[in-house]
Formats: C-alpha cells, structure tokens, sequence
C-alpha cells in the first residue's frame, strides 16, 4: 500500500472506446504498479478477458478482478468496496513496487455518482478519485440525450476524445467544442496521435490550474437536455445560507443534477469555500486557496431538463444570478485554480 494512490473510474457511453483505451494503457510499461477491475453488465465478462490478453502479452503482472454481476452503480452491495480492499491488501511478491493505481472500467450504462458513493464506504484507505470519460467524436452527438452518458460527462474531470483516426477533417475541433458544452470544468484530451492520447488520459491530474478556454461553453440550447448554468452570489454569503441551498438544491433536482463546482464566499472565512457534487454526492466544503486572495466566486451547474427559471425558485432565493451559459471570459484570475482529484478518506 502506499500513500498515493490513485483511483481511476473510466467511464463513457456503450462502443465509446474505454477498454481499447485501457488496453493500450496497459501496453505501456508504467502500467505495471495498475490494478484494474472491470465491470460489466452482463454475466459474461468480454471487456476483462481483452484485456488480460493485452496484459499478458507484454509480461505485465497487472493484478485484475471481475465484477460481472451487474451494473456497478445499480448494486446496493458492498461488492466493490471489497474488491478494492482485497487489491489494497494482497501481498504482490513479483511486483517492482507498490500498488499506485486502480482503474475501474464501469458498465457503459453505470453512473459514476453511485460508483463514488460505494467508494466512499472504503474505511482507511487515502485514495485520490478521479473520473476519466470517453466521447466518441463519430457518435457522440447522438447520444447526448441518454441519461446515462450525459451524466458520465457531466461527473468527469477529464474527458478523452476517440475514435479520431477514423473521424473526417475539421471533426475534432467541432467534437472539443461539443465537450466543453457538456462540461466546461474538464480537462480535454484530443490528441490526434493514439500514444499521445493514452499517456494524457492515465496521466496524474493537476492539483490546481483551470484552463479558461476549458470555461467556454455553448449556449445551453446547444444541448437540449443538458443545460449549463452559471451562478454568481450577489455578495459573499452566511455559510448556513449556502449551505441550504445546496441541500435544496440537490433536493429539487434529484437524478436531473449532474454536477456542481465552484468556489464561494462566506462571511465567516477569508478564504472561499470549494463546494463540488458528482450528481447528488457532495463533497464536504472547504476553505481553499490563501486568506485574502482575490478569487472569483462563482458555482457552475450541470443539469438535466432544467427549465428557465427553475434555479430562481431554490430556496434561500435571491443568493445568487444566473446565466444560462459561461461567458467567454475567464472567471478566476491566472493561476487560480480548483483541485481536479480530491483525496477521499471514509
């Protein structure tokens, strides 16, 4: 066990490319400290078995486990938690140095709220989570109305274009600009050339820095069923105030929020407080950055049928405008930034 592991949820829609992606991850030779678990929604385990023989044929002794009793997010059993605590404690006598780093490959229909939530029974065990998701640049648009691959984008941290190769000319800069109307908070991945791609999407995320091109989305009518919002407190904010809220706010959407991030401020702190959701699964909030910094303070929301108006009627009303879209104009000051992967201890 060590002290910095990394727990890596690969998600995306069905046929979008994740277990090619993780296969050719596992090529490389620092995939070698990788423990991977691969969960399918069927009995038969497929994606697992391509990738045990992409292992083996480069020697790698890459530790791998099944869950093929159904779609992860759907089970209310511990069944994940314990497969990430039997991979944390197995003795590995033939392996160069300790375990770095899990990679859940979820069901192409799974959700990573739920995923998240059974991760966060594990008890002891200092990991820090990030969600990786894969967008197909020949489909994708065909499939931003589906609940479930709206909501893997919308939970990602990073966002990995594919199927490039076979994509026409022109196609990628249109399909980043289709991801940073989904989720304007993710890192994207469009590297043209595969090597490229699959080092970045493995690739430990920065703990600070948000890319302002990354806060330009498209109006939300771009996007019919996934709507992205920007909110801006009127004024800094009693933290029991926000703290309703975002209690209600999670309240009155339920399935249709799909992630929430920002940093606001509080008349109690001189520093803003990081708040952040994957669905309706909040972080704790904490202060973040140094007293006295001159940070905006902003929430950005992503959600699912969100009507105009509806974001006005959260009660305490009047704490926040909103906007229907981001501006293109940065919103926090170089070299500001929010934490990509948070350290998660039960």
């Amino acid at each position: 066990m060590t002290d910095s592991l990394d727990f890596v949820v690969l998600t995306g829609f069905l046929g979008s490319g994740k277990t090619s992606l993780l296969r050719d991850y596992l090529a490389l030779p620092e995939a070698a400290d990788t423990a991977v678990i691969v969960n399918e929604a069927g009995e038969i385990g497929l994606d697992g078995l391509i990738l045990r023989e992409s292992a083996d044929q480069v020697s790698l002794d890459v530790p791998m486990t099944m869950l093929a009793n159904g779609c992860v997010c759907c089970q209310m059993t511990s069944d994940l938690a314990r497969t990430v605590e039997a991979l944390l404690a197995a003795e590995r006598p033939e392996a160069s140095g300790p375990l770095r780093r899990i990679v859940l490959e979820t069901s192409g229909l799974s959700k990573p709220g739920p995923v998240l939530r059974q991760l966060a029974s594990l008890a002891g065990f200092p990991m820090r989570v990030s969600v990786v998701a894969t967008y197909d640049a020949l489909r994708g648009p065909g499939t931003t109305a589906i609940e479930e691959a709206a909501a893997q984008w919308a939970a990602a941290h990073r966002i990995v274009l594919t199927k490039l190769d076979a994509a026409p000319l022109g196609r990628l800069a249109q399909a980043r600009a289709e991801v940073a109307g989904l989720n304007p908070l993710a890192e994207i991945v469009a590297a043209s050339d595969r090597s490229a791609a699959v080092a970045a999407a493995f690739a430990p995320l920065p703990g600070a820095g948000l890319d302002p091109a990354l806060l330009r989305a498209e109006p939300a009518g771009a996007h019919p069923r996934v709507a992205v919002w920007l909110a801006r407190p009127v004024a800094a904010l009693p933290y029991d105030d926000l703290a309703a809220w975002l209690d209600n706010l999670a309240g009155h959407l339920g399935e249709r929020l799909l992630r929430l991030k920002g940093l606001v401020r509080v008349v109690e702190s001189d520093r803003p407080v990081l708040v952040e959701s994957v669905g309706t699964l909040f972080s704790r909030p904490r202060p973040f950055g140094r007293p006295g910094e001159d940070a905006a303070s902003f929430v950005v929301v992503i959600a699912r049928d969100l009507a105009a108006g509806e974001l006005e009627g959260v009660a305490p009303a009047g704490l926040f405008r909103f906007a229907p879209r981001i501006p293109d104009t940065p919103f926090m000051r170089a070299g500001a930034g929010v934490p990509r992967a948070e350290t998660v201890r039960a």
